[in-house]
């Protein structure tokens, strides 16, 4: 008993340093990093994009593609759910989690197109890269450890949804898609990004469930998550880089 109690406090102290650590090692990388140019982590490859501006009227089908496309290729909306996922051991929980967080993306991706509300989208990726960062540290147990509270998760989930929905809303009002067909190609779209999300969490629960039948998952839980909240900071550090040099 007090072998596994000195463990476990062994491992508490490690997750304090880990914390500790990246928020000040990536610093560096983040800003060499910056330095070679602005990243889009809601780019849209040039057959697309050409698509999306000579479309007119419904296109059901390509609309459904683009969507699950984007999301299985968009990293930013992958590493936020993977972090959300993380410690979620039974689907109904992952179900829950996810459903906050479609609501929230769902609801800007639409209102935002069809009421014309854009933001920066440097500032809008730089959110949601911060949206990794938190997630990460909310895994690692930073909230508790060092100011002895817990937000509520399914609420964090929702509103970062809801910044991941108009990261979606702005790149789609930067191509001034064609009027006619909008709402039905926004909801197929939105469909599609359902679908692609679905895909993407089934491949990354499965894999987290053979490794949580390993020892080496709570072994290294705590760098993965670490290399979650680095991913984070780096998304941050290039949408900043880009918001500045294109004032």
């Amino acid at each position: 008993m007090q072998a596994e109690q000195a463990q476990t406090h062994r491992v508490k102290d490690y997750r304090v340093r880990a914390i500790t650590r990246i928020t000040s090692r990536p610093l560096l990388f983040i800003c060499l990093c910056g330095l070679s140019g602005s990243i889009w982590a809601h780019g849209v490859d040039d057959s697309t994009k050409q698509f999306l501006l000579a479309n007119h009227g419904v296109a059901i089908f390509p609309y459904l593609y683009i969507g699950a496309k984007h999301m299985v290729t968009g990293y930013d909306h992958l590493l936020f759910l993977v972090g959300v996922i993380f410690f979620l051991y039974r689907p109904r929980d992952v179900l829950v989690y996810v459903t906050f967080f479609t609501i929230g993306h769902s609801l800007t991706l639409l209102g935002g197109v069809l009421n014309n509300i854009a933001f920066n989208a440097y500032i809008i990726d730089a959110i949601i890269g911060f949206s990794i960062v938190y997630k990460g540290f909310d895994n690692l147990g930073g909230f508790k450890r060092l100011f002895g509270y817990q937000p509520s998760t399914k609420l964090a989930v929702l509103i970062f949804g809801l910044f991941h929905g108009f990261g979606l809303a702005t790149k789609i009002q930067e191509f001034e898609v064609p009027q006619e067909g909008l709402v039905e190609n926004l909801i197929s779209f939105n469909v599609g990004v359902e679908f692609g999300q679905f895909l993407a969490l089934t491949v990354v629960f499965t894999a987290l469930g053979f490794w949580r039948r390993h020892r080496s998952f709570m072994q290294f839980s705590t760098a993965a998550n670490t290399l979650l909240m680095s991913s984070g900071m780096i998304l941050i550090g290039y949408q900043m880089t880009g918001f500045f040099v294109n004032i």
